[in-house]
């Protein structure tokens, strides 16, 4: 990590506790050193040839039982303090739900708006509320010196507000499976104005330095089939295979016309239904009403055209 890119205020909180302590350290590691060498010299048995029975220090033993207890409830204090502060947001942060899955992230704004990665405005604080889906993860900005775990059935806040326009990791520091290693994201800064472009107008994605536009379909989307390019770009895969290999979420090869076991919104049974073009659209637009059994009700809901939609539900039903 470059310690010295501080790319939010809380970077520059967390460095100030890092260096005091690291500072410290350096300190007594020269006197504990210079010491041994003294010792070593003064007390060697060329100079002692007898040894010489040492009495107890009262005022010594004092001295260096009260000095490393102050210094401890210092670097305590400092950071505890700090930390209180990166869990009180200002009441003017833009409060953003951050939710961690096997394996990938997705953030939800006020406005409704879904994301795979998280915009930010430079200058501005956000709050950050982390949730998990399914198990603990663990969300981590190192530029920001931020971290927090992300565990189910609870929400953990902390707060941001970046200095710098840039693109900066989201890592998960929590070994949550297989493909651990690929849960990746990142926060993308821009400037206020670009935001809100992007915030209250279209879906185009704002870029560092850059003025919002339209963005081109990706090369290496142009030449797949158009549901697969809509289930690539909407995040889908994160969660379901195309191969039969199990993930957070049920595959997709050969789901179409196979026998599901679900457990419908309110009931206490599961339900065996057989899964056909109406079965898809509702497990895509309302994924909470009829979740797979074996499987955590972790889907989000995705926004789609009934063209999108189409596509998706045609795609999948060619999956043998």
């Amino acid at each position: 990590m470059d310690w010295m890119n501080q790319a939010a205020i809380s970077a520059q909180k967390s460095d100030a506790v890092f260096f005091y302590v690291f500072g410290l350290s350096v300190v007594f590691l020269i006197f504990i050193t210079t010491l041994m060498i003294y010792f070593v010299v003064r007390y060697s048995k060329k100079r002692h040839p007898v040894a010489e029975q040492i009495e107890g220090h009262v005022g010594l033993e004092i001295v260096w039982t009260t000095v490393p207890l102050v210094l401890f409830l210092t670097i305590f204090y400092y950071g505890w303090t700090n930390y209180e502060y990166m869990r009180q947001a200002p009441r003017d942060s833009m409060v953003v739900k951050v939710t961690a899955r096997q394996w990938s992230w997705s953030f939800e704004y006020p406005n409704g708006k879904q994301t795979k990665v998280l915009f930010a405005p430079i200058g501005k604080p956000m709050k950050a509320e982390v949730r998990s889906a399914d198990m603990v993860h663990g969300f981590y900005i190192p530029s920001f010196r931020l971290k927090i775990d992300a565990v189910p059935a609870r929400t953990n806040t902390t707060w941001f507000q970046a200095t710098k326009l840039g693109s900066f990791d989201i890592e998960c520091t929590v070994i949550c499976g297989v493909d651990h290693s690929l849960m990746l994201s990142k926060v993308i800064v821009v400037p206020e104005e670009e935001f809100k472009a992007w915030y209250f107008g279209g879906e185009s994605a704002p870029e560092p330095g850059k003025a919002i536009q339209t963005p081109a379909a990706p090369p290496e989307l142009k030449n797949l089939p158009p549901g697969l390019a809509l289930l690539t770009a909407k995040g889908c895969l994160d969660c379901h295979s195309l191969d039969g290999k199990p993930m957070v979420g049920p595959t997709l090869k050969a789901l179409y016309g196979k026998e599901q076991q679900i457990l419908a919104a309110g009931a206490t049974k599961t339900i065996t239904i057989t899964v056909d073009d109406a079965y898809l659209r509702r497990a895509i637009t309302n994924p909470m009403d009829e979740v797979t059994r074996g499987y955590p009700p972790a889907m989000p809901e995705t926004e789609l055209t009934g063209q999108e939609l189409d596509e998706i539900v045609r795609y999948i039903k060619t999956l043998k």
